[in-house]
């Protein structure tokens, strides 16, 4: 895809033929319909690589719950403590997973700002299509901001590409990003193109633009450091997104997560990812760092596994048996190659016996081979490379139904919010109809989840009640492995009040991360979050 970087072409004494692949060429350039896509290109690129490449978002909202860990490993996975202290909310200022999730969202966002400021400047002209691709860079850039609100709440706000040398940005309170972000959505949303098409595929699009909107309001009082309880809108801006008839939910749970999800009807929102295309060697690597190195053969893989991240036991025990999505998301149970014979662990207390993938993991500091369920929500397609083809959802319909069905619990209207939960459960209990009807009632019962302390060192029982608990956990099982958790469990109140495995309950500052020190460093205006 091309980038919207500008570059001159020198011209020497020899005459070359001016092909250029990977920029846009300033003088002489006329845009046509087909060319905004490429002109947008590396305004997006940044979701995916801030989301998804090694210590970005997706392992800083998931490896600090308790949904997963990355356990030592008999082969390793130790790496400096790194992964106990998001486990253990330890982590500091100098850790990398805040770091890189900091670093790559404010690329994405000076990206935007770069092409705003090429258009606006009048380097490119867009004639009729210019006021609507600047309002989806205003979207896309709010798009950014809602990662950095979520993370670390407290950032600089920076609108302008063409700043001052040495311009150091101020610094803006929790508050301030919630209501920035609230108006550039507000303002831009109208201007967005209602297509839903290739076109406009992996692109805020009108409905892409309202689904973010309704997870701002949704999340809002935890956003705005309590100062908005925004959840009336939050239905609101789901309703802009139910009844346009643009989507529906797929028949099957599964079928989001397939290779080929690019048609999929409940995609809202998603990063597109294509093994031959994005050549980052971590681009998408679920596969690579759950699986265990004998499951190359299962599945034919170019590259081996490395076996590291799996499921916290208390987590999966919490699904009914029933639940499909239970099969559906998750390697569990005897181990086979793509001939049927059964694999064998090769390292650790286990060489020699068959690989059983079994629910139980010692504790944070040690583990077999065996142990843990592992991720499978994504199809790992056979003959993969150490990156999957799978487009990543970021929004899809379900998550519409979700946060409605949640505002409507907070604002008293607890037996609508049950009939949207029972819609989405509805495909994931065929063989059982009647568990997946839920009643208002229900929804306003405590969480399943059995918290406390499960590993070898300890064990403790916490089940203190958790308001709208059993909301909590249906979002657990629908939306699992993609990248939320954490954002889930701070709204519920549950992400530094409990204990979970290896982990003890922390305290409110760990509901945001450390600004990194390195950025601190560089912009003596930054002040670190309380905690820190």
């Amino acid at each position: 895809m091309l980038t919207a970087a500008l570059s001159l072409t020198a011209v020497s004494c020899t005459e070359l033929e001016d092909t250029s692949y990977n920029s846009i060429i300033a003088d002489g350039f006329q845009p046509t319909n087909e060319d905004v896509g490429s002109l947008l290109a590396s305004a997006y690129v940044s979701w995916r690589k801030t989301f998804l490449l090694w210590n970005g978002v997706a392992r800083a909202e998931m490896l600090c719950t308790d949904e997963d860990i990355i356990p030592a490993r008999p082969n390793g996975w130790v790496d400096g403590g790194v992964y106990k202290r998001m486990h253990q909310h330890k982590w500091t200022s100098e850790d990398d997973i805040p770091l890189q999730s900091w670093v790559r969202t404010y690329d994405g966002i000076n990206a935007c700002n770069r092409v705003l400021f090429q258009i606006e400047s009048g380097q490119i002209d867009l004639g009729e299509r210019q006021a609507s691709v600047i309002s989806e860079l205003k979207v896309l850039r709010a798009s950014y901001y809602y990662l950095l609100d979520d993370l670390f709440g407290n950032v600089p706000i920076i609108t302008q590409f063409d700043v001052p040398e040495g311009y150091l940005p101020e610094q803006s309170s929790r508050k301030e990003v919630y209501e920035f972000i609230i108006k550039e959505l507000t303002e831009n949303i109208p201007n967005l193109s209602e297509e839903v098409n290739t076109e406009y595929y992996g692109r805020f699009n009108k409905w892409a633009g309202y689904t973010l909107l309704a997870k701002m309001y949704l999340n809002s009082e935890v956003f705005s450091a309590g100062a908005y309880h925004d959840y009336d809108k939050c239905i609101e801006a789901c309703n802009q997104v139910l009844n346009c008839g643009k989507y529906q939910l797929e028949s099957e749970h599964a079928n989001v997560f397939v290779t080929h999800n690019e048609n999929s009807k409940e995609i809202i929102f998603s990063l597109p990812f294509d093994e031959t295309y994005v050549t980052d060697w971590n681009g998408f690597d679920y596969h690579m760092y759950s699986l265990q190195p004998e499951n190359q053969a299962t599945f034919n893989f170019k590259e081996t596994p490395w076996g590291g991240a799996c499921v916290i036991p208390q987590y999966i025990d919490t699904f009914d048996p029933d639940d499909e999505r239970l099969k559906d998301d998750f390697i569990s149970g005897p181990q086979y190659d793509m001939s049927g014979n059964p694999l064998k662990c090769t390292m650790g207390d286990l060489v020699g016996e068959p690989l059983v993938y079994v629910n139980e993991v010692t504790s944070i500091d040690a583990s077999q081979e065996n142990h843990g369920y592992r991720w499978g929500k994504f199809e790992y397609a056979p003959g993969i490379t150490n990156r999957l083809s799978n487009d990543f959802p970021i929004l899809r319909y379900a998550d519409v139904y979700l946060m409605k069905a949640e505002a409507l619990l907070r604002t008293g209207k607890a037996d609508e919010a049950a009939a949207l939960v029972t819609t989405v459960r509805e495909r994931n209990f065929t063989a059982h109809p009647e568990k997946a009807v839920v009643t208002g009632d229900a929804l306003l019962k405590n969480s399943c989840y059995d918290y406390g302390r499960r590993d070898n060192v300890l064990v403790t029982h916490d089940q203190a009640d958790i308001k709208y608990g059993r909301m909590l956990d249906e979002l657990g099982w629908e939306f699992s492995q993609e990248g939320r958790r954490r954002q889930d469990m701070i709204r519920f109140g549950v992400f530094s009040t409990r204990s979970w495995f290896s982990h003890d309950a922390s305290d409110e500052t760990k509901n945001l991360y450390p600004i990194p020190n390195s950025q601190i460093l560089t912009n003596g205006k930054l002040k670190q979050n309380p905690g820190y």
